[in-house]
Order: structure tokens, then sequence, then C-alpha cells
């Protein structure tokens, strides 16, 4: 097993974590907070908009399973890449889009999918994802890993969460996870 870390943002943790701990290869989803000026920012912190972070999942994966592409793809799948500061009702710098990348493999490769989603017109209209270099990541408090599976009658993991698990399951069902109830 060859592990890495990949980190990324594109609005709610909540959404990411629960669609990335569905994919074969995934060892481990973490939300947290990267990208900003505080230590150990709090939720409030972070919500406010003022201290600097994204709201983000670290994900440990097994890179002889999935690779760092395949995580990309599902990235750019899940989220708007195109809106600034904003995924859906969520809005603030800390909803942004952004990889941070942990090598320069990871850089190269960020930078090379938006490049050819850009070519390709995918989106029709620009990407904003960040590309940065990652920093301290700041895991988010208890309460806010794994909220899907422990609130899946939530208005927000109902409205919001499971059209994402849906479009997973329709996208990338090859990459699921075998017990995965995405």
């Amino acid at each position: 097993m060859t592990e890495q870390i990949a980190t990324l943002a594109g609005g709610c943790f909540w959404c990411l974590e629960s669609a990335y701990d569905r994919l074969r290869g995934v060892r481990e989803v973490i939300s947290g907070y990267m990208g900003g000026h505080l230590d150990h920012p709090t939720y409030e912190q972070v919500c406010r908009g003022d201290s600097g972070h994204a709201e983000v999942v670290q994900i440990r994966f097994d890179a002889d399973t999935i690779g760092y592409h395949d995580l990309l793809e599902v990235f750019f799948t899940l989220h708007d890449p195109t809106t600034l500061n904003r995924q859906g009702n969520d809005i603030g710098t800390q909803y942004r889009s952004a990889v941070f990348w942990h090598n320069p493999e990871q850089r190269k490769a960020a930078e090379a999918m938006i490049a050819e989603l850009h070519a390709a017109n995918v989106f029709g209209r620009p990407i904003v994802t960040q590309v940065v270099p990652a920093d301290t990541f700041w895991p988010a408090e208890d309460y806010h890993q794994r909220y899907f599976e422990r609130h899946p009658q939530h208005p927000y993991c109902q409205h919001v969460i499971a059209p994402k698990l849906a479009k997973l399951r329709a996208r990338h069902a090859d990459r699921l996870k075998a017990d995965a109830d995405a």
C-alpha cells in the first residue's frame, strides 16, 4: 500500500467527507480547516469568514487502489468550481474551491486537470479553484466528523448532501466501495 494525503476544499466539508468516504482506496477522511492565519481555529471563527481558513477534507488514500487524478475527477464532479467563495447557499471565503497540494506532482496534476476542463469548456464559465501549497491542517471539532452518517435526516443532509451522493453514485459507481450506500 502506498498511502498518500490529499486536501481539498469545495464548500461545506460535510459534503466532501461523505462522498470521499465511500470511495475504494480511501482509508480515512477528516473534516477540518486549512489556509488561514489562526492556530487551532474553531468552527465559529472560520464561519465568521475572517480567519482565512477554508473548510477542507483531508483524505488518506491508497494510491495503488485510487489515484490522485481519480480524487480530482470526483472533486470536480461534486462541486461548482466556477463560483468564487460560494457553493449553493453556503457563502464566504471558507467555502472557496481549492486544491491544497502536498507535493509537486499533486500541483501539476491539479493544474493539468483545470487546464483540461477549461479547454473542454466543461463548466461554461472560468474555473476559480485555487491551487495552493498545503499548510497546517486543523481537524474540525468532533461533532463535524462523519456528520452525514450520524444525522442523515437533518434537512441539510437531505437537501444538499444526499443529492451529491446520488451524483457520485451516477458518475463514479465503479469507484465506490462494495458496501457504500451512496
